[in-house]
């Protein structure tokens, strides 16, 4: 089991390259220029990789692999995404 904070959020920094984990979410409806709230962890066991379970723009759910995440900060709000802007100015308050 993984237990994760309910206020994560995340941000997009896609990997590229061959051996680049499948899907890459700057082609599933992610965009960089925004933190996503995680909503589930999923570790397959045959797998040394995580799968974050995120809604993208269009409110789908998508398993990414935490390769493509950084930490974008932890958020009491009821909102799935927040602009990457926004997430660093209340930061520096």
């Amino acid at each position: 089991m993984i237990a994760f904070h309910p206020h994560l959020f995340v941000r997009i920094v896609e990997l590229d390259g061959p051996r680049a984990p499948m899907p890459r979410p700057l082609s599933s409806g992610f965009s960089e220029g925004r933190a996503y709230r995680v909503v589930g962890v999923y570790n397959p066991s045959e797998s040394s990789d995580a799968y974050f379970i995120l809604p993208n723009d269009r409110d789908e759910l998508w398993f990414i692999c935490q390769r493509h995440l950084r930490f974008a900060g932890l958020h009491d709000t009821s909102a799935h995404h927040l602009d990457l802007g926004d997430v660093h100015a209340s930061a520096a308050d």
